[in-house]
Parts: C-alpha cells; structure tokens; sequence
C-alpha cells in the first residue's frame, strides 16, 4: 500500500498540465523555456536551483522538469517514513499527504517543498555528515530553510522542550502587542534574504490572485498550535522518550514562534510553512513508535480522517470564494 500510494502521488502531482493556474508553476515553466533557448544563469535567485533548471532544460522536456520535481518532493517523504516507522510507514506517509499545505507545495510553492522535504530528509538522518549534507543542499534549493536550520542547530544544543513551549506561548501576547515593530524588524534586518518573503514582510502584494487576507490569524494559530500541545501531551503525559522527536519538536516551536511574530502578514501562509511540513511527523510519531493508548490503530485512523476532513473543508471553501 504505501509504495502504491507514493507511486500514485507522484504521478498525479508530477503529471498535472504546466499552467499558471498552479500560480508558480507558470514562472519555473518560463525558466526552463528561458534556459532551453539559451539565456544565461541567473545568479540573483537561489543558485542551485538555477542550476537545476537549467540542466534539466538542455537534456529533458518541460513536463519531465516538474515530474522530477514531484520526485524529488514526494521521494523524501516517503524514505523518513520507512525510516522512522518501519512497519507503520504508510500511516506516516498518508499523513504527510493529507496536510493541509501537502497538495499547494507540490504543485506551487515547489522549491520550497522539495526544500522542506530534503531537510525532514536530513533531520532522520543518523549521520551527522549526512544530516549537515542534506540541510545544506535544502538551504541551497531554497534560503527561507536556514529558518529551520537555525531552530534545528539550537534544538540541538539546548533541548528542554517545556522551555521552548514556553517561548512559543510567549511570543503570542508578544505579537498581538508589537507585531507590527517584529516584522518591520524581520523585513528590514537583512536575516531575511529572500525577496518574496522580505515583500510579504513588508506588506507588498506581489501575487493579487493568490492573496490571502491578512491581520492576526487566530485560525493559522489554533492550527500551529495542535503541534505545540500534541508535542507536550506526549512528552510531558505520556514521558516519550525519543530524542528524534524531541529535537523536532524543540526545532517546529522555535520556527512557529517566529512566524508567530509576524503573523500579520501579507502570504503569512508561506512564513508559516516553514514549521508546518512538520506538524504531520509531530502529530503521528508517538503513536506509530510507541504504545500509548489501547486501541491505538483506531485512535491513528481517527487522526488521519480528522486531519483529511480538515484539509479537504479547507479546500473545498477555497474554491467556493
């Protein structure tokens, strides 16, 4: 079931039409074509990337371009789970393919999903050459990871996760108080490097058929928060005893606190993002490592239709507006 499932997301996401109606979808289709008619490398965008977009554009067609990137997002996803869950490894999956940004960072927000993606890579990684080879290759896909990477490297030296729930509940008061002085900060500072983000910060519209509607998201805070107290439920109730878990709870806490901060604004959805491609491992790793409850196979099912219902609700009202 679960090689059947990642072989069909693949070709379901990786075969979809090369339209602007996936929004970023239309822009990389016009790099490629940029690059197969020989224009040079743009060296003010992420690099590496640029490099794969142009590679790709001298030996393959464009559809095989976003069909490899549906590889190269979805692949990862399924090797943490083999690795993390072993026999349980499709519960893992299917809740990495029901999240509720699963479907928009694979078809839109691409570079970042496979960015996001190669750093959970990373993260189950036993290595640690292997995990800082992974986290750099991420980074180099996309620059918005060295969020993740800075949580990551502190999760990893100082590893209390009732302090850094602590932190994370502060930064609420915090943000509904002085948002607006934090994302000022955040846009102007230079730490963030990326344009888009930097824009989003700013207020600046830069994608008016895609805008969301902006203010203090208390429905992104209830949904961010379902990590933050599952995360605490089965440290601090249940004392789950992983340090893999841990170290990806401390890392989502540190990364959500910062959105947080600048929740108000513009595409916050994308700022989010960068904790929430790890909310399906935070909520499903104890209860597919450990046993914790009795009829523990029911109470996983009824977390995968509740967190399907959600995103697909959510879809659904979407396409309504």
């Amino acid at each position: 079931m679960l090689n059947f499932l990642a072989a069909f997301v693949i070709i379901y996401i990786g075969t979809r039409p090369v339209s602007f109606a996936f929004a970023d979808m239309g822009l990389y289709a016009i790099d490629f074509q940029r690059y197969a008619a020989g224009e040079p490398l743009n060296t003010d965008k992420d690099v590496w990337f640029e490099i794969f977009i142009q590679t790709c554009s001298r030996i393959m067609s464009v559809e095989m371009f976003f069909f490899l990137c549906a590889v190269l997002y979805v692949l990862p996803l399924y090797v943490v789970s083999k690795k993390w869950f072993g026999n349980y490894a499709f519960y893992g999956f299917a809740m990495f393919v029901v999240s509720m940004s699963f479907w928009g960072y694979g078809t839109n927000g691409i570079r970042n999903g496979i960015a996001t993606s190669l750093f959970l890579l990373a993260v189950s990684q036993s290595s640690v050459l292997l995990t800082v080879v992974w986290i750099f290759v991420a980074i180099s896909i996309h620059k918005s990871m060295l969020l993740p990477t800075v949580a990551y490297i502190m999760s990893r030296v100082y590893k209390n996760p009732t302090a850094y729930f602590a932190g994370w509940f502060v930064c609420i008061p915090l943000s509904l108080a002085a948002g607006g002085a934090f994302e000022s900060f955040f846009a102007s500072s230079g730490l963030v490097e990326d344009d888009r983000l930097a824009a989003y910060l700013g207020g600046e519209s830069l994608d008016l058929l895609h805008e969301i509607k902006v203010g203090f998201r208390w429905d992104f805070l209830i949904y961010s928060a379902t990590g933050a107290f599952a995360g605490l439920y089965f440290i601090v109730k249940h004392k789950f005893e992983d340090a893999t878990y841990k170290l990806l709870y401390c890392t989502y806490l540190t990364a959500n606190a910062v959105w947080i901060l600048v929740i108000r604004a513009n595409f916050s959805n994308r700022f989010a993002y960068l904790s929430w491609f790890m909310l399906a491992a935070l909520i499903i790793y104890p209860l597919l490592k450990s046993r914790i409850f009795t009829n523990q196979h029911r109470i996983v099912a009824i977390i995968l239709l509740i967190y399907f219902a959600f995103t697909y609700s959510l879809d659904v009202k979407m396409l309504m507006r």
